[in-house]
């Protein structure tokens, strides 16, 4: 292994989750070490998600004060002002959507960044499977065993009892070459046990990939719904923000509604991010002592320490039984030349079995050397360090960043239930306002629509039209000029058309004989929220 090996350090963000306070579920602190078989510890993760539902709990009941507040204690409008104030929900309305945005937007990378990190690890994982596959294939099981013994070791156990065996018949009469075969059977059984006599590993067996497989199936439905989420998170915000601009109370209503929804959601992934956060931080700062402790009954300690830290100066424990085969192998080599080249001149028979022999070897010794680059530590040891820096590096930081979308959508919503029930009050006055307006009056656009909707109306009046001096007027002036019989709304119709919109003071005042009206409040408030030049427009009219 290379001086420049890179070790697995545990990021910041790790420490700091890990430092969370551990309690259980009987409010006593308990160990921060990670024992995920421990009940006390899967209380300690449980009381977290305990608290985010206490502080939905809360939220749901300041909301519930807030919305009491409003309906109870009604602030009363002011006569002179015709117009509520929105400013408040505008800017409300403003703020809950650029903080669902801001929310999406950490909440897609936060979900991304997750999938990456459960990649990273189950691709390692597959890795690894894949080379305990190949040591396995070629005869020995790893800390992490697939099969007892198999492919080469199998093969050479079987092929070389039958060659023997036929050898010995042939070379009954030469006593030399049958010790030769004796002691060639001896280094053979030797070595098959210096290969499987190594440790007990059927104890410690576990399938890396079916691990790797059901991680990959809880991950793509853990980042499903997350992106169904966020696309919800995103359309209620849109769809809120509509019924806002259009004054729809049933969108409103509907918004509210899957408001606070989505916030139960946001206060429930909240909950279930920290717990999870947390959880993995306590593996992570230390996964080799857990590791350890989980095969130190069933394994040697030397070898999951090797493969774990992989440093020069640590030996490979396999190093002996590979240096026995392969001292044996050659040994065997040598001695199956020496029998081809004295034995089969003698015995001719005895040279197939002798070739089939130094086949078998050969095979053997090209099988050694995979074997013994699938031994060394630095394969297995990458990716241990792959997998520990997509679950602890991209992984943990993503579950933040999800965690981050749930608080600041929670305070979205928060916002946006606030701004709704405001904005349905300002919708009732603003319609409150308008069943006010006499539907005489020329400025309400509903007489307007009555006007051109009833032709027959001909008697339309202002209510500015009268004045108290009409008679000195008539005395003085001579009389007035005949005035159209037209239907004033059609005249007011004709002007609004040519003309933008309709000008009053063209409307003959004097001499129609309109009685006094009776003003209202509101008509003088409409009267005196009219701008000066409109009032140039009616002169006199107005001093009645």
């Amino acid at each position: 292994m290379s001086s420049d090996r890179v070790d697995y350090i545990a990021p910041w963000w790790t420490y700091w989750l890990h430092n969370f306070p551990h309690i259980n579920l009987r409010f006593q602190p308990i160990d921060k070490t990670f024992q995920p078989e421990d009940e006390n510890y899967q209380q300690s993760l449980i009381f977290l998600g305990c608290v985010a539902a206490a502080g939905l709990g809360l939220n749901l009941l300041c909301l519930a004060i807030y919305l009491s507040c409003l309906c109870c204690c009604r602030k009363e409008e002011e006569e002179e002002s015709k117009k509520p104030n929105s400013c408040c929900v505008t800017w409300s309305a403003v703020a809950a959507g650029l903080i669902t945005c801001v929310a999406v937007g950490v909440g897609f990378y936060g979900n991304s960044e997750t999938n990456d990190g459960v990649y990273q690890m189950t691709y390692s994982l597959y890795n690894a499977n894949h080379t305990l596959g190949g040591v396995d294939s070629l005869g020995i099981t790893l800390p992490f065993g697939l099969k007892q013994v198999s492919g080469t070791m199998s093969n050479m156990r079987s092929g070389l009892h039958q060659h023997l065996a036929r050898l010995d018949e042939i070379f009954a009469t030469r006593g030399d070459y049958v010790q030769t075969l004796q002691f060639m059977q001896q280094m053979a059984d030797n070595v098959i046990k210096q290969l499987l006599g190594l440790s007990d590993w059927e104890k410690a067996k576990v399938d890396l990939a079916s691990i790797a497989d059901q991680s990959a199936t809880i991950e793509y439905y853990r980042w499903l719904t997350y992106l169904l989420l966020l696309i919800l998170d995103l359309i209620i915000c849109l769809l809120a923000c509509l019924g806002l601009a259009k004054q729809s109370r049933w969108l409103l209503t509907t918004m509210m509604v899957f408001g606070v929804l989505t916030l139960v959601l946001s206060w429930t992934s909240l909950g279930a991010d920290l717990a999870t956060a947390v959880g993995t931080s306590d593996f992570c700062i230390s996964p080799d002592k857990y590791i350890m402790s989980k095969t130190k009954d069933v394994i040697s300690a030397d070898i999951v320490h090797y493969y774990l830290y992989c440093n020069q100066t640590l030996s490979n424990p396999f190093q002996q039984p590979l240096a026995i085969f392969q001292r044996s192998l050659t040994t065997m080599q040598i001695q199956i030349q020496g029998l081809l080249q004295f034995a089969v001149p003698l015995f001719p028979t005895a040279e197939r079995d002798l070739l089939g022999i130094q086949h078998l070897l050969n095979s053997s010794e090209a099988s050694l050397h995979q074997l013994t680059a699938l031994l060394d530590c630095r394969g297995l040891n990458k990716d241990y360090l792959d997998a520990m820096v997509g679950v602890c590096y991209d992984g943990v930081e993503g579950v933040l960043y999800l965690c981050l979308f749930s608080i600041l959508a929670a305070c979205a919503f928060t916002v946006m239930l606030c701004a709704i029930p405001r904005a349905w009050r300002q919708i009732a006055c603003r319609e409150q306002d308008y069943d006010d307006i006499d539907e005489e009056d020329p400025f309400n656009p509903r007489a307007r629509r009555l006007g051109s909707q009833n032709p027959d109306h001909t008697n339309m009046h202002s209510f500015c039209s009268y004045s108290s001096s009409m008679g000195s007027q008539t005395s003085l002036h001579p009389p007035a000029p005949a005035v159209s019989n037209a239907p004033m709304s059609e005249y007011m119709n004709h002007t609004a058309l040519f003309g933008g919109n309709p000008r009053y003071e063209n409307v003959p005042l004097i001499g129609r004989g309109s009685p006094p009206p009776s003003y209202s409040p509101t008509m003088r408030a409409t009267c005196l929220s009219m701008t000066e030049e409109q009032r140039r427009h009616f002169g006199n009219d107005f001093q009645a």
